[in-house]
């Protein structure tokens, strides 16, 4: 039968379906079997034969038949799977009736009456077949994921068949998926053949699988995201005899995938990779399965599955989703690097830049990886240590920061933003981020940003400066973050380039402008963050004698050394530089106006100036060659909306380093302030109500400032160490100035480098890093942020597009 008659008749069966008024008999196989049975028909056909108001008018006037339909499809899977699809019909209805679910389940979801059918279980479909079986009968919902997990290991059809010719076909109920797993890599060393039709079938069941996970869109998002999954929670359970096999193949397949194939240009043209397609269903797949909150999840569980020697089991046993289980247990060496390397390949890859345009593929699904390597971290702490031992972790920076610099005016891809800045975040409260900084970056990614020399942690500098003076307002809630990140590094950065400083002390005098300062109850903690971040490069940079050297780089847990002798080493002149020539900036901050007359003054001042931050004063040199600059996005482009995150309060925790290198934390006595008056009370909380309580709020909710409230926090601002500095160093500059009638830089960074403070600066006050930690929050916000970029990403066919989604909602930019 030709595809247009397979079409024509597939279209006919599904105007029967919504014309008729009577229920029509599960047992009518004739009417049934014409929609899987006897057509061919791709998915983009079934979307396009099966409109939506079909859909919807069948779910109204004849519900008895949209449920027939949907367990009569659910029953044809269930017998592919027990049989083991031997025959090209069998697969061929498989097929059909994974795509007609796919096609009709999100209409079922957005139904609120709908949404228990799957989960009630249907009469005569008991476990063991007989007929007084009805009392365990198993929902539909299970029987059709246990069916999908059957079919993802069915030799010739989604695996390789293992038997020779001569044997008899393998019985699927005894076979061991675990020697079938997709992809070497975890826990498996053997890589098969690549077969393009086992690779297209594996996609259409995962996008079933996908859809049937979709649920979570239908709901709006909950304060409590402890509502699990019941989809996710039963696929991934011990009922699933797969979940091993499954969780390794979706893993080894996205890490192990090479999209630059095998380095010939332009090859991506000449062949459809099919891969590709497979590659981001699986990460899409693995990322929802993964969607745990982990700052609620404590229960242990007893584990029935063995799961080998990739999965730890010395720890005590985790949570119940198998696939955060095995996750988070895995412990070698070697597959960490597999996982590591892959997401770093993956990640770089559209930054490669050849000499023949479009020569090499580029992929789309680096938000789904950002989103994956951050549950790597999250659910396996032996992972994150692994990532900072060595320098790979800057293969995962650097990319990071590509993608922050290009989206940072594009309104679509917010989310891309927190998801880059919350990595950074995570990875910037382990000291040895801070360590691997130091490495100098010579890859010339272009990016349009200032060109400078210098090492890893001015790249990060320059681009955090970029996403805060030339991003789009929205990101405004990220400063914060961004600022942390900075604090969290700055006692273990060894040598900032002159770019690099000077563009920190352009974010201190826009953040200290007056107006700014008084313009919202939190702008302050800005000018806080940068002069922590000053006082850790100033007063940790100790001049390394060549015998520290090593012991200070590679130990694992020693924070800077303690101590009055504080010399300028190389590291830091080039800022102690940056802060006598603005030191008036820091003048000013000391000078702070609290009267009501200036405040109001600094207040009518900003109604006149429009723009968040000026970039004058930033000397914006020349960006780097072959860079473009970070585009808006295109007016229509659709975008979906988030939950607002945490603040950075609720964030992070905070920690103190104690002279041997290891964190304690603040957090219950986190009202005290620390040694200089800087803020360990100064993020909201307590002190936060108290600041409350010193402004005035209008009767329209208008926040105004008070003379109160600027002393308040004016009299903590931690500027000794700095006044200190200026005290010493200023009269010497210009006293050199005067002598050598010089206006040579070259000559007063030499005099810096070498002079020094001994025993004139504060003693160090003790290093606080802002940990990240899990909470509900940021696991809420994950939740819509993933599923908004898996239902824009999937657009042929178009799953979910039109569909009454209520976890977000789809707008347009």
């Amino acid at each position: 039968m030709g595809s247009a008659d397979s079409k024509l008749n597939f279209r006919k069966a599904v105007i029967q379906l919504t014309t008729k008024t009577q229920p029509v008999e599960a047992t009518d196989d004739a009417f049934w079997d014409q929609f899987w049975a006897d057509t061919a028909t791709s998915v983009q056909d079934v979307f396009a034969l099966v409109p939506a108001a079909e859909i919807r008018a069948v779910r109204e006037e004849s519900p008895s038949n949209l449920a027939t339909l949907c367990y009569k499809a659910v029953e044809k899977l269930v017998q592919g799977a027990e049989s083991g699809c031997h025959s090209e019909k069998e697969k061929q209805i498989v097929l059909n009736c994974s795509r007609l679910l796919t096609r009709v389940l999100p209409y079922i979801f957005e139904d609120p009456d709908w949404r228990g059918f799957f989960w009630s279980t249907v009469p005569g479909a008991g476990r063991g077949g007989g007929e007084d079986d009805d009392e365990n009968a198993r929902p539909l919902a299970e029987s059709l994921l246990l069916a999908i997990a059957d079919l993802l290991f069915c030799p010739d059809f989604t695996v390789q068949s293992h038997r020779r010719s001569t044997d008899s076909a393998e019985d699927v109920h005894s076979l061991d998926s675990c020697e079938y797993i997709w992809e070497a890599g975890v826990g498996f060393a053997h890589s098969p053949q690549p077969n393009y039709i086992h690779d297209v079938n594996r996609m259409e069941l995962l996008k079933l699988l996908l859809t049937c996970f979709s649920e979570a869109m239908y709901l709006p998002p909950a304060p409590d995201s402890g509502s699990t999954n019941p989809w996710v929670q039963f696929f991934c359970s011990t009922e699933n005899r797969h979940a091993l096999p499954l969780f390794t193949s979706l893993l080894n397949t996205v890490c192990a995938y090479d999209p630059v194939g095998y380095g010939i240009p332009y090859n991506h043209l000449l062949f459809s990779d099919y891969r590709e397609p497979l590659v981001e269903e699986a990460a899409q797949v693995l990322i929802v399965t993964l969607d745990h909150d982990s700052a609620t999840s404590a229960s242990p569980t007893v584990d029935g599955t063995t799961t080998g020697t990739a999965m730890d089991d010395t720890d005590p046993p985790g949570p119940e989703n198998l696939f955060v289980n095995y996750l988070s247990r895995i412990h070698r060496e070697e597959d960490f690097q597999f996982i590591l390397k892959g997401i770093a390949r993956l990640l770089s890859n559209p930054l490669l830049q050849t000499y023949l345009p479009n020569s090499t593929k580029k992929i789309q699904f680096h938000q789904e990886l950002l989103v994956l390597f951050w549950k790597l971290c999250d659910f396996n702490k032996k992972f994150l240590f692994f990532v900072l031992k060595s320098s790979d972790v800057l293969d995962i920076l650097v990319p990071t920061l590509y993608f922050l610099n290009d989206a940072r005016a594009d309104q679509s891809r917010v989310g891309l933003m927190h998801i880059g800045v919350f990595i950074l975040l995570l990875l910037s409260g382990e000291r040895n981020f801070g360590v691997r900084l130091n490495k100098p970056y010579s890859v010339r990614v272009p990016m349009d940003i200032p060109v400078f020399t210098g090492t890893h942690a001015d790249l990060l500098i320059v681009v955090f400066h970029k996403i805060i003076t030339s991003g789009h307002q929205r990101l405004q809630p990220l400063f914060d973050c961004l600022l942390t990140i900075v604090v969290n590094v700055s006692p273990y950065l060894k040598s900032l380039s002159m770019v690099a400083a000077n563009k920190l002390l352009h974010l201190l005098e826009a953040f200290s402008t007056t107006w700014f300062l008084f313009s919202a109850a939190q702008n302050h903690h800005l000018v806080f963050f940068l002069l922590e971040a000053f006082n850790n490069i100033i007063q940790y940079q100790f001049d390394d004698s060549p015998s520290q050297k090593p012991a200070r780089l590679e130990g694992e847990a020693r924070g800077p050394p303690r101590g009055e002798a504080c010399s300028l080493s190389t590291g830091n002149s080039n800022l102690v530089y940056a802060i006598i020539r603005k030191r008036s900036v820091f003048h000013q901050l000391a000078n702070l106006p609290t009267d009501p007359p200036a405040i109001h003054k600094a207040l009518q001042r900003r109604r006149r100036t429009a723009e968040p931050l000026s970039r004058t004063g930033s000397q914006e040199g020349a960006s780097m060659e072959g860079s473009r600059p970070a585009a808006p996005a295109e007016p229509g482009t659709l975008k979906t909306s988030l939950v607002a995150t945490p603040g950075i309060d609720k964030l992070t925790e905070k920690s103190q380093v104690s002279e041997d290198g290891t964190l304690r934390s603040l957090e219950p006595t986190s009202q005290k302030s620390s040694a200089d008056g800087s803020p360990t009370a100064e993020e909201p909380g307590q002190a936060w109500r108290e600041q409350r309580r010193l402004s005035s709020v209008s009767a329209s909710g208008q926040w105004s400032p008070t003379s109160e409230w600027v002393l308040s926090w004016k009299s903590k601002l931690p500027l000794q160490t700095i006044m200190r500095l200026l005290q010493v160093l200023v009269p010497q500059v210009e006293k050199i100035c005067i002598d050598k009638g010089l206006t040579d830089e070259s000559e007063i960074l030499r005099f810096l480098q070498h002079g020094t403070l001994v025993g004139l600066l504060p003693v160090p006050h003790p290093i606080l890093i802002r940990k990240y930690q899990a909470n509900s929050g940021t696991a809420m916000w994950f939740r819509t942020y993933m599923w908004g970029v898996i239902y824009l990403r999937n657009v042929d066919p178009p799953v979910w597009y039109d569909t009454d989604v209520k976890l977000f909602e789809i707008q347009r930019v």
